[in-house]
């Protein structure tokens, strides 16, 4: 198992300079750790940072690459490829457009888009299941935001709601003997 012995504390801390990813730091902090602190063992810096021994077992040899190749290289995962997406690009963009117009226009009785009602819509048309969380994300993506009713009396009585407010005021504290038995 290699002991980041070629890579000095230094050079991890001026590596630690240029980084903005949160995980990046978080694994050169575990190395500078393990550098700096005596009789520290490599699973002992991981635990501290919330990694498991076989992270480090996996990124400590890693970092040992720093001294031939561009941090950049080394201390950045790569980027995954998700799942492919259901939807072809052509109905994403369909969804979209029905996402932002009213339910009424796509066939549908509802004042407004739902979540629910989104993913009914998804299987109905397109034959695509997906998770609420999902239609969410989707919903999010193209434009829509979140929000509650607030219902309001359409012909408010003004001088009926300063009363009704003036009744939540705040009054004095009255203390009382305690009549229970």
């Amino acid at each position: 198992m290699a002991n980041l012995e070629n890579i000095s504390a230094d050079h991890l801390r001026r590596i630690l300079a240029e980084v903005d990813e949160g995980d990046a730091v978080q694994r050169l902090m575990a190395a500078i750790t393990f550098k700096e602190v005596d009789d520290l063992t490599q699973a002992g810096a991981a635990e501290m940072y919330g990694f498991s021994s076989s992270w480090a077992s996996k990124w400590f040899p890693r970092l040992e690459r720093l001294e031939e190749e561009p941090f950049e290289q080394v201390i950045y995962d790569e980027p995954r490829e998700g799942r492919p997406s259901e939807l072809t690009e052509q109905e994403r963009e369909q969804f979209v457009e029905d996402l932002n117009n009213p339910p009424e226009e796509s066939g549908i009785d509802a004042p407004a888009w739902s979540v629910p009602l989104a993913r009914h819509y998804l299987r109905d048309e397109f034959d695509v299941e997906y998770s609420a969380r999902h239609v969410r994300r989707l919903m999010s993506e193209a434009g829509l935001s979140w929000e509650t009713a607030r219902p309001e009396y359409y012909k408010p009585d003004e001088r009926a709601q300063e009363a009704w407010q003036e009744g939540f005021k705040k009054s004095a504290t009255v203390w009382t003997t305690d009549t229970r038995s």
